[in-house]
């Protein structure tokens, strides 16, 4: 009895010391995590006056009802997905790419890897002013048309391209991120693998299929997860190409846009953090499926 009330008080003892180590981790957590999805669902749940004094007025799901009757709710969750199911593929082959070539050998290797890593680097505002200074009417791109003997087009206001212009221009900053990834999981792939496979015949395309590409497969997993998580959440590019419009025509009109304009211009909190929870089912429902087609659970 004795041994087992000692025993039961140092457990005791070790679990409260334990406690008390995390409590700096359960306060953080709870501050910025938990308490700030709760506010969401109690925000989702009531109709939210700002003006003259903060009011809430509890409507139940009509918030959430209300989406599916929004037009530009299905406009905007159209247009991220096209987005995501275009930039996620391009930017990790193209990563995966420029990982072998570097990791390949090839002369100047530093200086490629700078380069490649310089639109990784470059904030995002500034890229983006940049390619709307090319894709510009009287921009680099149409100049470089007109030198050609070839017309010029208005990139930024038809709607059938504004979007593929930010796909180009976020695959082309975001793929040598993803890049550096690939390379360290590259370089940790044993050679005596390599070394075998060549004595048994196999070519340089045999070896990276069979090999390289099932050896990635976990890293290949973790950078189409970030990938399909950071896509979904486009804003300042397309804010900053359309003024905060979503236009021309809402053709550049994303669900994280339509949240900013719910609450900034519209006053509707209430409605914004109800699209907010469909963007996160919409991202938790893809990231699920992805798991499963990567086999995250063997992983």
């Amino acid at each position: 009895m004795r041994r087992r009330r000692r025993y039961s008080k140092w457990n005791l003892t070790e679990n409260l010391a334990g406690y008390l180590f995390m409590t700096p981790t359960i306060l953080v957590v709870g501050t910025f995590v938990v308490l700030p999805i709760l506010y969401a669902i109690f925000l989702s749940l009531h109709k939210v006056r700002l003006l003259g004094g903060i009011e809430y007025k509890f409507i139940g799901f009509r918030n959430f009802t209300r989406l599916i009757e929004d037009e530009q709710v299905g406009i905007a969750l159209r247009n991220t997905l096209e987005y995501v199911a275009i930039v996620v593929p391009t930017q990790t082959v193209l990563a995966l790419i420029l990982a072998v070539t570097l990791n390949a050998g090839i002369r100047g290797k530093n200086w490629w890897r700078i380069l490649y890593f310089l639109p990784t680097v470059t904030s995002s505002a500034v890229l983006t002013l940049i390619f709307m200074w090319i894709y510009n009417t009287d921009g680099l791109l149409n100049h470089v048309l007109a030198f050609v003997g070839l017309p010029t087009y208005n990139w930024l206001g038809d709607p059938a391209v504004a979007l593929k212009g930010i796909m180009i221009m976020n695959i082309w900053s975001t793929a040598p991120f993803f890049m550096v990834i690939y390379l360290a999981a590259l370089q940790d792939i044993p050679q005596k693998l390599y070394e075998a496979a060549e004595l048994d015949g196999a070519n340089w395309w045999q070896q990276f299929v069979y090999i390289t590409i099932p050896l990635l497969q976990p890293v290949t997993f973790f950078v189409v997860a970030i990938g399909i998580i950071g896509t979904f959440q486009l804003f300042d590019q397309s804010y900053i190409f359309s003024g905060g419009t979503g236009g021309p025509n809402n053709a550049t009109l994303t669900l994280v846009l339509l949240i900013y304009q719910a609450v900034f211009r519209n006053l509707q909190m209430g409605y914004a953090a109800a699209i907010a929870f469909l963007l996160a089912v919409v991202i938790i429902a893809i990231t699920l499926i992805q798991r499963r087609f990567f086999g995250g659970e063997r992983m």
